[in-house]
């Protein structure tokens, strides 16, 4: 059989622990065979990226505002410990947080939806996409503690060095104050990487603050996106026959947990952040959880959207059996080579990404699958597989 061929390359972004693991079975018995791969390689382990003093991770997102579609392994950010177990110069930062700052990307997160592994929402159907703001806020924050009475003030300095200052509280006992921020052009970037999304995957899109509240801060938010959309984005929505819908956030929270699914729901930082772990963990495993980084310029990054599964790790290299679920990581390839299939006029390669997800789906719905699904599916009987097999078995398929 024929190889099917790809004319531009996809950036690979190796990582880190048991995911690498998986990255190397995954190419090997899922794309090499069926595929003439075609990629930029680069190395995210964490050993390389401390050779190189993570030029490599910068290396790396910069070949995707090149080649516009990436795909990514799963890597370690470190803290201490991770400083001396791998003997780094520097505790390097999260490589997520570097690209996606290069890249001026959005984080969409999605569950993968499989007969018998079913939501702890009944009446949930569709796969719900949440779409993080991943920049400021508390994550930027500036914190202070109070000692006692005294008084507590916003002050803006401007370059011409006029004053504007905004009472926060006065204290007559100890307490804490927070100072955070946000940006116009990154609100702006994230409200178009959303407004696209929702075009190309052709779903409803729910943006939600407490603009009632924070009649600046998250009013500007709900401002900047209205604005964009009347703009640029209103006659495209009604052409593909989707909506855009802005709610409180309150308000989003009870129709999500009463609604069927099948839209993308935009947070800020903070919502997003806890929100798209209630998604996950309420669909059943951050192991069956897609993530891709969308710049509104058109790059994209994809991966899976949890670690890299570091107990594993250490019982395969005491040459222990593990069972692995490598499905969010198979997911990010085929979404890849599904976007690279689609914005070189590949039809084959998208339809190879279709073949393989959908092989991946058939073996867990056959009953074989990873034990952490085994453990919750509602499947009788499952066949608990270990790391390869499971892998083996989807290849089993797509060749049939």
């Amino acid at each position: 059989m024929a190889k099917i061929q790809m004319q531009t390359p996809i950036v690979e972004m190796d990582g880190d622990e048991m995911t690498r693991i998986l990255w190397k079975m995954i190419k090997d018995h899922l794309l090499l065979p069926f595929l003439d791969l075609n990629t930029k390689y680069y190395d995210l382990g964490l050993e390389y990226r401390n050779e190189t003093n993570d030029q490599v991770t910068i290396d790396s997102a910069e070949a995707t505002k090149k080649y516009k579609v990436a795909v990514k392994c799963a890597t370690i950010t470190p803290n201490a410990a991770r400083m001396k177990e791998y003997d780094l110069k520097e505790m390097w930062k999260s490589p997520n947080g570097t690209i996606r700052a290069i890249l001026d990307g959005t984080v969409f997160r999605a569950p993968i939806v499989v007969k018998g592994i079913e939501p702890c929402v009944k009446n949930w159907k569709k796969p719900i996409t949440i779409a993080r703001h991943a920049y400021g806020d508390v994550y930027k924050g500036t914190e202070m503690k109070i000692p006692g009475r005294g008084k507590a003030e916003l002050v803006y300095t401007a370059e011409d060095g006029s004053e504007t200052r905004e009472l926060i509280h006065t204290f007559d006992s100890p307490g804490i104050i927070q100072g955070m921020h946000n940006l116009n052009g990154s609100i702006a970037s994230f409200a178009r990487s959303c407004f696209h999304y929702a075009l190309d995957t052709k779903q409803d899109l729910w943006f939600a603050t407490k603009d009632t509240i924070s009649k600046k801060y998250d009013h500007t938010f709900k401002d900047i996106f209205q604005e964009i959309f009347d703009a640029e984005f209103k006659d495209q929505f009604e052409q593909a026959g989707i909506t855009y819908f802005y709610t409180l956030i309150d308000d989003a929270v009870a129709r999500v947990m009463k609604s069927e699914g099948g839209y993308i729901w935009a947070c800020k930082n903070y919502d997003g952040d806890v929100m798209s772990d209630m998604i996950s963990s309420a669909f059943g495993s951050l192991a069956m959880m897609t993530s891709v980084l969308v710049s509104p310029d058109g790059y994209y990054e994809y991966e899976a959207a949890h670690g890299t599964v570091q107990r594993h790790y250490y019982k395969h290299l005491k040459g222990e059996e593990t069972s692995t679920n490598s499905v969010a990581t198979i997911f990010a390839w085929s979404g890849a080579l599904r976007k690279r299939g689609e914005l070189d006029g590949n039809k084959e390669l998208q339809d190879f990404a279709d073949r393989l997800e959908q092989a991946t789906i058939d073996t867990i719905e056959a009953g074989e699958m990873t034990k952490d699904l085994a453990l919750i599916t509602t499947i009788p009987d499952p066949v608990v597989l270990n790391s390869e097999d499971f892998i083996k078995a989807i290849a089993k398929r797509l060749t049939e």
